[in-house]
């Protein structure tokens, strides 16, 4: 088998389960598993976890380009071979249990809330 088509597929194959992880972590019910046979209405279930999934994804890619241009701004040296790397699926910085708030924040046309700074104590630190 061609080396270049190798490395493609297990590229492919570490996207999808990077994916895969990310749409545990949100499926945390029973630790991201489906139990029931089909049952009326599955689908539905199956259909807003994708939504939603897409949704953490977009969200996260767009903090992720706003920390990069933000560090590039500042000064650091950002590689291309580590911008490579980023990948919209990370999910350790998401909390699924708890209770949330769906009220938007005042802000202007296009724009995102401010990045934290990573010197700063974090809420659950102080």
């Amino acid at each position: 088998m061609d080396e270049t088509y190798r490395r493609d597929i297990k590229d492919i194959r570490n996207l999808q389960e990077n994916r895969h992880s990310l749409a545990r972590k949100i499926c945390h019910g029973k630790k991201g598993e489906l139990y029931h046979r089909y049952e009326r209405g599955l689908e539905n279930q199956l259909g807003a976890l994708g939504l939603v999934l897409n949704c953490v994804t977009l969200w996260t890619t767009v903090y992720l380009d706003a920390a990069v241009r933000q560090l590039k701004a500042q000064g650091y040296p950002v590689r291309e071979e580590d911008m490579a790397r980023l990948s919209p699926f990370v999910h350790s910085h998401l909390g699924v249990h708890g209770t949330y708030t769906f009220a938007l924040p005042e802000l202007a046309h296009g724009a995102i809330r401010d990045l934290r700074d990573p010197d700063a104590a974090e809420d659950d630190e102080i």
